[in-house]
């Protein structure tokens, strides 16, 4: 493993022939890329199954959030936290754990199949040429993955799984009693043995067959419901909400986005709000993840009340039952359900004009505001300044004083959240106030305002005004004595209302996975038997959806595989004869290979189970006596950005609860822990037109930037090929090695912090890799530059400091400040030693403790100094821990309360004796003056305080 000369270039100075230079860097790493690839280093065995080995009892699972393999490739910025992860994983493979550490690709989504759309190339292709390309990159790195584990969500065999993972939840419901999810043959045959009875009273005999089925459908953790979504007619799909801009408009083609009722599958998310809640103190996650979750899932405790309106009645949530007293309006979301029903035909007589939007009927305001409000996001509705609404024609009665309030609709109210209906109180809400204003109506205070208050409406404590038997009373009190009330009068209830909605499951797209799912003539939804697994993606001539005229909000979603006639219609036989049945031509949402990859990474191979329960138990279960009594499993490291805090970890969890009750898996976490790295950011210039010029090509002169001599203005954020300042790990890895590349991102700053790109850096981490190579390596003969002599006492010192001091970041993600201590020693021992053979003693632990971080070069040197095999799994050195112990302290000493002077005293010092040799230290002798100080304070180990 030692060949590495290096021949000079043509005309140089001549240089050593075994120098570490990029040339030889390269040698160095394509090397044991191919050894450790040959010898398997990085496989980690299983308990049972095709991947079966001798597993030691402490392991560790470290995972990387799923990458797409995008078609332009890694910049410097991607492979941060995989770098993170590698070294977190070396070190620990290091320490002899068994360490399952891989990688795959979350491959369906809509970038393969635009490409798709614009070439006519199968998304499958492009896939797989992505992925071929960004195997090369991360493969040039030195990750130690496990090849063998690697999975791909478009491939047959993994999204089988994931397809029978939605027939576990389609055929399951959660009992709300036991507070889990069961199978639903266990609900159909509580209806049938009559213990459970259907709603409208009947029994479950005299139910017809499609009566039943719709009673079990509705039940069920996967269902299908006439949802609101953003659908995107010049698009011709549904867009998720994080797709829609600000304007209401597509992220992709600018095209409007309206608000429409469409029959779509949804995932019972709800069921599980509470679970999802207080399972988050088990985490160890960043407060600031857990936060966003909870918010996100928006539990809050409350009151629905009850607003009779014409033959109807409007119910709504509210936080602050304590204030129905000034409810002066109502206001529904233009979505609900309600709205048609309650709008009359005509205006009452003396209507504001205000309030009609200036429509002559209220059907038209109605109609013409719906239209409106269907172009703006959620996010644009919720932030817009400017209140906007109309009247529907009707006023409800408040039911505690039978007041008689209008209706109107309004885009500030969303369907997303309680009710999709408030009540309105000006006095307490700004929001509220702000619409009151706009359209004349009554504003009543309910809580009477702290002294010297000027403002608008009050959101803040004292007692209740203006709100009957409820006046005088704190918020507190109110709000129970208010709850009862309702509740006593059949008004209303106290209850734990959310923010969370149910998951809506469905994109009008081809490249994904298929529903294992038929419609009989019925129209009811079939499951498939896990016999007919997987439902494999038809071949089209066209895989763009049907696109329609972009203002036409009425047209409805023709997805490409609608038009696979001989795979839509298809003859089975599944249980009651040959019938013909239609396939569901929707796909599942790219959300759905990420819920459970984790548990695929376990068991990648097997083919009759999507996880095998010992190997499961082995890598994700509880380890109660390593993490307590309440741990809940998963993955022990999962790493990856903070964009993805909500919906991926959440519907992740959803998953991974279900599965849990349902009895496939132990864990009932999927990731134990979690950590978000920062970014890796960059600058960019731009000229006096706005115009980015190259960044490699800008220099600095003065604090000013220069590009061919013209002046550019300098911006800092994120990198992209349109900034023209992306910087290519291939690009690093050619100018100076994979190692350097790897010391210099670790080297760069904390792991959860963001910083900033600076490629003239990087040759600081290549001189540190240099100077220790040459402690090791004779860079003339390729020989080890070690001798056998004893280090000193200092080095011994240094080496056992450094030693320990690595052990602590590297398990603590410090990496920054692990390649720190590694600098300082290594700058110990070229001090020390300068020319002559440092100690093999002291050398071979610092190759050892750079393995992590570096391990290329560590592998090289290690073969070097003559030893066989990979560094891979160890050894790790240990501290000395006598070297760690302090011979002298350092006191600094205040005299009144500023440091004057300083001593070094024996580390066991009495206080007495750290006192007289403080007293005797000539700086505090001439200030004391030859009297007694008044008071002489010796804080062992830390300081002297001397009162004069």
């Amino acid at each position: 493993m030692s060949d590495h000369a290096a021949a000079s270039p043509a005309g140089s100075e001549a240089v050593p022939g075994h120098r570490y230079t990029a040339a030889l860097a390269s040698s160095i790493e394509l090397r044991w890329q191919e050894h450790w690839e040959e010898h398997g280093t990085f496989e980690a065995p299983n308990p049972v199954g095709p991947l079966k080995g001798d597993v030691p009892e402490d392991k560790l699972f470290v995972q990387d959030m799923f990458p797409y393999p995008s078609g332009a490739g890694l910049h410097v910025g991607h492979p941060l936290g995989f770098i993170g992860t590698d070294v977190f994983a070396r070190y620990h493979r290091m320490t002899g754990r068994n360490v399952l550490h891989t990688m795959g690709f979350d491959a369906f989504g809509l970038p393969a199949e635009q490409y798709a759309v614009q070439t006519g190339q199968h998304p499958r292709k492009t896939t797989e040429e992505n992925v071929t390309r960004y195997l090369k990159q991360i493969r040039r790195l030195g990750l130690g993955h496990d090849e063998r584990r690697r999975v791909n969500t478009t491939d047959l065999s993994y999204y089988r799984w994931t397809q029978w993972i939605f027939l576990q939840i389609f055929n399951s419901w959660y009992d709300e009693q036991q507070d889990r999810a069961r199978p639903i043959s266990e609900l159909e045959a509580e209806y049938a043995e009559g213990t459970r009875t259907p709603v409208d009273g009947r029994p479950w005999a005299e139910l017809t067959r499609v009566e039943q089925r719709r009673t079990i459908d509705a039940h069920r953790l996967v269902y299908l419901s006439d949802a609101p979504v953003n659908w995107c007619p010049g698009l011709g799909t549904v867009v998720a909400n994080e797709e829609v801009t600000a304007d209401g408009r597509s992220e992709r083609g600018n095209f409007p986005v309206f608000r429409k009722n469409l029959r779509q599958w949804m995932m019972r998310i709800t069921a599980y709000a509470d679970r999802l809640v207080d399972d988050l103190d088990l985490l160890e996650w960043p407060e600031q993840v857990k936060s966003m979750q909870r918010n996100w899932i928006g539990r809050s405790k409350g009151a629905h009340i009850r607003f009779p309106v014409t033959d109807d009645v409007i119910e709504v949530f509210t936080t602050r039952p304590d204030t129905v007293f000034g409810a002066t309006y109502m206001v529904l979301a233009p979505e609900h359900h309600l709205v048609d029903r309650i709008v009359p035909d005509a205006w009452p007589a003396g209507t504001d004009e205000r309030w009609t939007g200036g429509h002559a009927t209220p059907k038209e305001a109605v109609a013409a505001y719906r239209r409106a409000a269907s172009q703006k996001s959620d996010l644009d509705r919720q932030e817009n300044k400017e209140k906007t609404g109309v009247f529907v024609g009707v006023f409800a009665t408040n039911p505690v004083n039978e007041a008689s309030v209008p209706v109107f609709i309004a885009d500030y109210v969303l369907m997303g959240y309680g009710t999709g209906a408030i009540m309105a109180v000006p006095g307490q809400d700004q929001r509220d106030w702000d619409f009151a204003t706009a359209f004349g109506l009554p504003i009543i205070r309910t809580v009477q305002p702290a002294e010297g208050f000027d403002g608008e409406a009050f959101t803040g404590d004292g007692p209740a005004i203006n709100s009957g038997f409820l006046d005088g009373l704190d918020i507190d009190e109110a709000k129970k004595t208010i709850t009862t009330w309702l509740e006593q009068n059949g008004h209303g209830e106290g209850r734990l209302q959310y923010k969370l909605r149910d998951w809506l499951f469905a994109r009008q797209r081809y490249w994904g996975e298929p529903f294992p799912i038929v419609y009989d003539s019925d129209g009811l939804p079939r499951a498939l038997p896990e016999s007919m697994l997987p439902v494999e993606l038809p071949e089209v001539d066209d895989y763009s959806p049907r696109t329609f005229d972009p203002e036409d909000a009425d047209s409805e979603p023709s997805p490409p595989l609608s038009r696979a006639a001989d795979w839509i219609d298809v003859e089975l036989d599944l249980g009651d004869g040959v019938r013909t049945y239609r396939r569901d031509a929707n796909v599942m949402p790219q959300w759905a290979g990420s819920c459970w990859y984790q548990l695929r990474y376990v068991d990648p191979t097997d083919s009759e189970r999507f996880c095998e329960p010992e190997n499961e138990r082995y890598w994700l279960g509880p380890q109660p006596q390593v993490h307590g009594q309440d741990d809940p499993g998963g993955v022990d490291l999962y790493i990856g950005g903070i964009e993805h805090a909500v919906l991926h970890l959440l519907y992740s969890r959803f998953w991974q609860k279900v599965l849990y009750d349902l009895g496939h898996v132990s864990a009932k976490e999927p990731y134990r822990r979690l950590f978000n790295q920062g970014y890796i950011q960059a600058y960019a210039y731009t000229d006096a037109r706005g115009v980015y010029v190259p960044a490699e090509e800008v220099v600095e002169r003065d604090g000013r930037y220069f590009w061919n001599d013209q002046e550019v203005r300098q911006e800092y954020g994120k990198m992209g090929k349109s900034l023209k300042n992306v910087v290519t790990p291939d690009e690093m890895c050619e100018r100076y090695g994979a190692d350097t590349f790897r010391f210099y991102e670790m080297a760069m700053g904390p792991m959860d912090v963001s910083r900033p790109w600076a490629t003239k850096d990087v040759v600081g981490a290549q001189r540190f890799l240099q100077r220790m190579w040459r402690n090791v390596v004779d860079e003339n003969t390729g020989e080890p530059h070690v001798s056998d002599e004893q280090p000193n006492e200092a080095t011994l010192r240094a080496l056992h400091k450094a030693i320990d001091g690595v052990h602590a970041d590297y398990a603590n993600m410090r990496f920054n400040t692990a390649g720190a201590k590694l600098i300082e020693l290594n700058n110990h021992v070229t001090k020390t030693y300068g020319s002559k053979p440092a100690p093999r003693s002291v050398v071979e632990p610092m190759v050892q403790m750079l393995a992590p971080m570096c391990p290329h070069i560590a592998e090289e040197m290690w073969a070097v100094l003559g030893h066989d095999g990979s560094l891979a799994h160890g050894p790790f050195p240990v501290a000395d821990e006598k070297y760690l112990v302090e011979d002298t302290v350092e006191y600094p000493i205040q005299v009144n309360g500023k440091v004057r002077a300083r001593i070094t005293v024996a580390a066991s010092a009495t206080q007495d004796e750290v006192k007289a040799a403080a007293l005797a230290e000539e700086k505090v002798a001439t200030l004391i003056t030859g009297g007694e100080p008044r008071k002489v304070i010796v804080v062992p180990g830390r300081l002297v305080n001397v009162v004069v």
